[in-house]
């Protein structure tokens, strides 16, 4: 299958990529031409297609999306650990460009094709807001109710993506962390006590490949996650994965006390349909000690060197 991948070299774009060229599927990577994303295209130079641009410019777009078969669309800017380093919260304006006017460039140029390609649009469980004071879990028939940018832009497109006559498929995702130790000051926006379901990267990248395959996902909006294994009570989470990785639990007056909009999901028929919930929360541990080698050694010996740069990081620590 001739394949699109907006956003192939992020989070999610790289295990999905990583996922489709597996199977020998013809992967065409669409995403900025970065010197970070440039070193990934070379490591599969011979594998996959790659083609810089903007979604912002309707030429680059219906180049892309020329001779595809199948479209996923998953380049978005993040409210937190943007690969950009500019988040949809300091710029909203800017980011509704690229978020909102680019799925809709992208939507106008597979219509425009005489076979238009299927979609599968990745949007994400901040839809739904603030919903830390509802009984669990969060299912697709639940109001959306966005406070982000980040999420209003992903509704908008949800209904762009509805509305767009193409088929298409709509995987909204629980919180998938990128398989590193995560330094952002964006880990002290979830409350200790915010229910949070974890999903691992390569999971999410094995859902959007059975996705594609499977013509009974195809008009459906689905919620990927880990399931039951994976949902935890954020202290819990972030107290496991500190401890992994040698920092140490930190205090509860640097994390947020405002709910944050993640929670647990009813992925009982995204599971039926798509298989890919293989991996837990130790998984994540035991591939982020891999990916830290070394620093593991050294965040032990300056262990309260590393505690104390972490705190100055909360914008709550006091």
């Amino acid at each position: 299958m001739r394949i699109l991948l907006t956003g192939a070299f992020g989070n999610i774009g790289t295990s999905t990529l990583g996922e489709l060229v597996r199977r020998g599927h013809r992967v065409r990577c669409f995403d900025l031409q970065t010197r970070r994303n440039e070193e990934m295209a070379n490591r599969l130079a011979g594998q996959i297609e790659t083609m810089w641009g903007d979604l912002r410019r309707p030429d680059d777009v219906a180049a892309a999306v020329r001779d595809q078969d199948a479209v996923v669309h998953m380049a978005f800017v993040l409210p937190r650990l943007s690969s950009i380093g500019v988040a949809s919260e300091e710029r909203p304006d800017w980011a509704r460009e690229i978020n909102v006017g680019g799925t809709r460039n992208l939507l106008e140029a597979m219509r425009a094709l005489p076979q238009p390609p299927r979609l599968i649009f990745i949007s994400s469980v901040h839809v739904y807001g603030r919903t830390q004071d509802q009984p669990p879990p969060r299912t697709v028939h639940d109001p959306l109710r966005p406070v982000e940018y980040y999420a209003q832009h992903k509704v908008e497109c949800e209904e762009l993506v509805r509305a767009s006559g193409l088929d298409w498929t709509i995987l909204r995702l629980a919180a998938a962390l990128p398989v590193r130790l995560i330094l952002d000051p964006g880990m002290f926006d979830v409350p200790l006590s915010n229910r949070i379901e974890y999903v691992h990267t390569r999971d999410v990248g094995l859902a959007i490949a059975n996705a594609l395959d499977c013509p009974t996902a195809w008009g459906k909006t689905l919620l990927i996650g880990g399931g039951p294994r994976c949902q935890f009570y954020y202290r819990d989470l972030v107290a496991r994965v500190l401890s992994a990785t040698g920092v140490g639990m930190l205090p509860d007056r640097a994390f947020a006390t405002t709910p944050y909009g993640v929670d647990w999901l009813d992925t009982t028929e995204s599971q039926r349909l798509l298989c890919y919930q293989q991996r837990t929360l130790e998984d994540y541990i035991r591939d982020t000690r891999a990916a830290l080698g070394y620093r593991l050694h050294l965040i032990k010996t300056f262990r309260p060197t590393v505690r104390r740069w972490l705190l100055s990081k909360s914008p709550y620590f006091g």
